[in-house]
């Protein structure tokens, strides 16, 4: 587990930081922050490719990858990747709310996979998860996860305002 812990910090926050730093100069931002990109894309790929298991959080993080690069690609500048980000943040804020409001709370689902990679049944996992008791619990977690994307967001858009396209390595540090 603290092996993942380091990778995990390796490339989500140590290699993008350094793509960012050393790679402005020779690439400019705008691709300095897509190449920073690239070690999470791999790390997170390699991971739901290594576990060989299809589940909620796997998909969730697939499509996020998929959904962010995306945005990032079709950004055209530094700035507006930013902000292109910014409002993709509010959009996940948008899908775990409505998650709790239509009672699938999405943190529900990623304890039913973590619960399974434990060697607990998915079927079992799930019906004691949506007992009156504990339900409450998933749907106050996943609103909090909406209240992170929405802080997150705003930090962002504040930090963007504040110090612009050369703030970038702050944000990374700060989010």
């Amino acid at each position: 587990m603290k092996k993942l812990i380091l990778f995990d910090i390796l490339f989500y926050t140590v290699l993008p930081l350094l793509f960012w730093q050393y790679g402005r100069e020779p690439f400019g931002d705008y691709y300095a922050m897509l190449l920073s990109t690239v070690p999470g894309l791999i790390y997170t790929i390699y991971r739901f490719i290594n576990e060989r298991q299809f589940n909620i959080a796997g998909v969730f993080i697939i499509f996020s990858l998929f959904l962010s690069t995306t945005v990032n690609l079709v950004s055209g500048n530094a700035e507006q990747l930013l902000w292109n980000q910014v409002f993709l943040g509010y959009g996940y804020a948008v899908v775990f709310g409505l998650s709790v409001l239509f009672q699938k709370p999405f943190a529900l689902y990623f304890a039913v996979d973590f619960m399974y990679l434990q060697g607990y049944s998915r079927e079992n996992s799930k019906s004691l998860f949506k007992t009156k008791g504990i339900f409450m619990w998933y749907q106050l977690l996943t609103a909090l996860l909406c209240l992170r994307s929405i802080f997150q967001s705003s930090l962002k858009a504040c930090l963007l305002n504040a110090y612009g396209v050369e703030g970038y390595g702050k944000m990374l540090i700060y989010l």
